[in-house]
């Protein structure tokens, strides 16, 4: 029997979280512990220049707490500047680009219910980021990519020695990152966001941001959002992330009652089309909760779910209003402890590594949130100061009656909720092994017409059948030759009373699942 279990995207941030929980740290511990070592580790796909969201459960109660401690926009961003220079969305070049880090304020506020202190959670990635690591496969790939941009940035010096990116299997040390976060392990969040970082993050962005910004913690403590699929309780995000998406996709299939053999054609067009009936409207939808359409409670109420599911065509693939973004760099991790307390979190940078701006000093990229935001006048998301912007991060927790039973998210910026959907149509409504979830064939789509045809683009696996089904359905489908590390790693964790189990994403070489 296995007690403990930690599912991260890369063995050391793994190795963080079991050695936290092996100290005497409980579920949040361990994830401070692995999500600040992934920054660490994995800065293409994560860091404390970011954002973080995070849900959290033990048994008994009669739902999860959620925290949202994603970054606003500075009190000098102006989305009619960008306008008056014809731009038509944020450019990833220009410091509005750049929201405020919430990922240390997360920390922080996580870390008032951990048994042990922040400085404790800090001290597996501080001593990682002094010792040194192995550069993996996808790190070098990403900073290989991104030269141009990294090559002369101070921030990321350590990843170009003598001005060359580094090359798999490299060993590289993050002193000035190390610095950073023993001071805010020593001093609390001031260091941070009122000391040398936040210094940096102003300077980085031209003023964009101010110190005084910063004074306020960009963490709130909020009310999940959920819903019934398949006797269980899928609870999540509300706006300013897509979170509902994924189980909002679960509930509307599951009432279109799909067949239960795993390799039915049918099954797989449902699960897509349960998706497009939603999807197409997320852009109107996802803003700064101060500033939604839709109140956030009304997302996934079951006749608004029976209406979309009511427009699914079981024969044809449909034709929604909007089209949707790309995917991106994000850590999801999640933490089951012995106690039964589970945490399922997720911080990003969002486009892979972030914005080209970086605290010089510190030794940290910033994040490119500000994308998330419209430049349409009037839009709920239209840039302003002090907003959210629409966010991809899409973490979920399960329960069942007041246990936890189910940690589930990815990476994948506007993808993560297909993703989680397909994962969790799978393991939890369709009873396969988390092996066998994880290992199966993967689609995305982003494109919903009129203006475009709606490609439905897999991983290979699929059967000649299955894809000569979807075809006549009126699937346009683009066949991929290899497993896409960015449609994942995905990782979860099941609880069922003492017992965890897991199981690691094959896409990216990292990834971990510590079941102990």
């Amino acid at each position: 029997m296995t007690s403990n279990a930690v599912s991260t995207p890369h063995h050391l941030s793994a190795e963080a979280g079991r050695q936290i929980l092996m100290n005497g740290g409980n579920a949040i511990d361990a994830a401070i512990a692995a999500v600040a070592a992934q920054g660490v580790v994995a800065p293409e796909t994560s860091g404390i220049g970011g954002d973080l969201f995070a849900l959290i459960h033990r048994p008994g109660w009669e739902k999860p707490v959620a925290l949202n401690a994603s970054g606003r926009s500075g009190s000098n961003a102006s989305a009619a500047i960008l306008r008056d220079s014809e731009e038509t969305e944020v450019p990833r070049d220009h410091p509005s680009t750049v929201t405020i880090p919430g990922c240390v304020d997360g920390f922080v506020a996580l870390s008032e219910f951990g048994a042990l202190t922040l400085g404790d959670a800090l001290a597996p990635a501080i001593e990682l980021a002094r010792s040194g690591f192995e550069v993996s496969t996808e790190q070098a790939a990403a900073f290989r990519r991104m030269a141009a941009v990294y090559r002369d940035n101070p921030a990321v010096a350590d990843f170009y020695p003598s001005g060359r990116p580094v090359a798999r299997g490299d060993v590289i040390r993050r002193l000035d990152l190390a610095a950073t976060l023993q001071s805010l392990a020593d001093s609390g969040r001031d260091a941070f966001y009122r000391g040398r970082a936040g210094e940096d993050i102003v300077a980085a962005v031209g003023g964009l941001i101010t110190l005084d910004d910063m004074e306020s913690s960009q963490a709130e403590w909020i009310d999940p959002i959920g819903v019934g699929v398949a006797g269980l309780r899928a609870w999540t995000i509300p706006p300013n992330s897509q979170g509902y998406l994924g189980p909002a996709t679960l509930a509307v299939f599951e009432m279109l009652e799909p067949p239960e053999d795993p390799e039915s054609p049918l099954r797989r067009h449902l699960l897509i089309e349960a998706y497009r009936s939603l999807a197409w409207e997320r852009n109107d939808l996802v803003a700064d909760p101060d500033h939604l359409a839709l109140p956030a409670n009304l997302l996934l109420d079951r006749d608004r779910l029976e209406r979309a599911a009511a427009k699914v065509s079981l024969s044809r693939s449909g034709v929604w209003p909007q089209a949707m973004g790309a995917t991106s760099g994000t850590a999801y991790l999640c933490v089951a402890d012995s106690s039964g307390m589970a945490v399922s979190i997720i911080q990003s940078n969002y486009r892979g590594t972030g914005s080209p701006f970086g605290a010089a000093r510190s030794g940290f990229l910033l994040q490119d949130r500000g994308a998330g935001f419209s430049l349409t006048p009037g839009h709920p998301n239209e840039l302003a100061p002090g907003k959210r912007p629409l966010h991809t991060l899409a973490p979920t927790l399960w329960t069942e009656g007041t246990n936890p039973s189910w940690l589930l998210g990815t990476r994948g910026g506007s993808v993560q909720p297909q993703l989680v959907a397909q994962v969790g149509a799978a393991a939890i409504l369709g009873g396969a092994e988390l092996e066998t979830a994880q290992s199966a064939p993967r689609w995305t789509i982003s494109d919903f017409g009129p203006d475009s045809e709606p490609r439905l683009t897999v991983e290979p696996g699929m059967s000649d059948a299955t894809l000569a089904d979807l075809r006549s359905r009126g699937h346009v489908i683009e066949e991929l030759d290899a497993l896409q590390p960015g449609w994942g790693p995905l990782s979860l964790i099941e609880l069922e009373g003492d017992t965890r189990r897991s199981a690691a994403d094959p896409r990216v070489d990292t990834t971990a699942a510590l079941l102990f």
